[in-house]
């Protein structure tokens, strides 16, 4: 059984972990300290869910986003990082963030995240370099309200302009890599999140 959202009621938090009351079944899921800090016990939430499976164990890793959970997946497919440093990373800065430090190869981004060291990090931005970034499970990001503020709005992937941005530069014929680059170049230059306007920026970072 694969678990890949949960919603239902915070009923405890301990310093790693959240416990989601789903109609009186208690699920255990680790989380990170940004996410444990926005729940409260009672809070109705909504959290998306990876789920992994060893011959030992089965253990719930919680997110307030489904682009997070993706990133977390993909950040493991780089070898030395297992769930606990992707988890780190992700407590320490956002996807968004994250994206840009691999287009521009900017490894001390990723040091900000307890236990990663400059040598780690600076292999997860070599073999995450010119790949496109991760999807949610059925192609797109699935979206839910933030976790513990019933009342929010429907949260949108904070990576989404950027990555259509870099799939509209490749379809024009430019290298993953260099689209992502450019792109991540002209969101921090310009502090643009809109499609038109970082296509319109990064083609100018691609001219010169």
């Amino acid at each position: 059984m694969i678990i890949g959202r949960l919603t239902g009621t915070v009923a405890a938090l301990g310093a790693d972990h959240v416990l989601i009351d789903v109609n009186g079944v208690g699920y255990v899921c680790m989380a990170g300290a940004r996410l444990l800090a926005k729940l409260q016990a009672g809070d109705e939430t909504v959290l998306h869910v990876e789920t992994r499976v060893t011959e030992n164990s089965i253990t719930l890793f919680g997110f307030g986003s489904d682009e997070e959970r993706a990133w977390f997946v993909r950040l493991q497919d780089v070898h030395g990082v297992a769930g606990k440093a992707a988890m780190a990373i992700l407590d320490a800065i956002t996807p968004a963030e994250l994206m840009d430090s691999i287009a521009l190869g900017d490894a001390s981004v990723l040091t900000r995240a307890k236990g990663v060291g400059k040598k780690l990090a600076e292999r997860i931005t070599g073999e995450l370099a010119g790949k496109p970034p991760p999807l949610g499970r059925f192609g797109k990001f699935e979206t839910a309200k933030v976790a513990g503020l019933a009342s929010a709005p429907v949260a949108a992937a904070t990576t989404g302009a950027r990555s259509e941005a870099i799939s509209a530069l490749v379809n024009l014929g430019y290298a993953q890599a260099d689209a992502a680059r450019a792109v991540a170049s002209a969101a921090k230059e310009t502090g643009d999140e809109e499609v038109g306007a970082l296509i319109k920026s990064a083609l100018k970072e691609l001219a010169r």
